[in-house]
């Protein structure tokens, strides 16, 4: 079994065991660097009432603790089924040098994983998504945005 081949199986083996257990739902992710397992996640949804804990996020906020960073570079993502809208967002954000995937979200979608509504949605102007959303408070949260250009000491990410 290649190095590739045997942390994805660790991704799936936390998406079957996590599930059994009744932790969340059939997802499980693993970040490497320098071909070492550095962080683990799995779906834990349902079981910490969080809808953000999905197992790449998990994986990525555990990843960054070891590290002491905010940015994965120089890392590797296993996840067990390609990355919801929300996740493939955090990845970017997280930097890895590779993603590797399992299940399609086609997969996802024919056991009751649905994404696809979030990607067209996302692609709607604002006026046109379901999720009925109003612009307030605009010039005085420029501020906070005026003040971030100028600061000195501020680290970029």
């Amino acid at each position: 079994m290649s190095d590739k081949e045997k942390f994805m199986h660790e991704a799936i083996r936390l998406s079957i065991d996590m599930m059994r257990s009744g932790k969340g739902g059939p997802f499980g992710a693993v970040i490497v660097k320098n071909g070492e397992i550095i962080a683990r996640g799995f779906n834990q949804v349902t079981s910490h009432n969080d809808p953000t804990a999905h197992a790449e996020v998990v994986a990525i906020r555990e990843a960054c603790k070891v590290l002491n960073t905010f940015q994965l570079t120089g890392c590797e993502i296993y996840t067990s089924c390609e990355p919801c809208p929300m996740c493939l967002g955090a990845i970017y954000w997280a930097r890895p040098d590779k993603m590797y995937y399992a299940n399609t979200k086609t997969d996802a979608a024919n056991i009751g994983f649905d994404d696809d509504f979030i990607y067209k949605e996302i692609a709607l102007p604002l006026s046109e998504r379901n999720l009925k959303t109003e612009q307030i408070g605009r010039a005085d949260a420029l501020k906070a945005f005026e003040e971030w250009a100028q600061k000195k000491d501020k680290i970029e990410y």
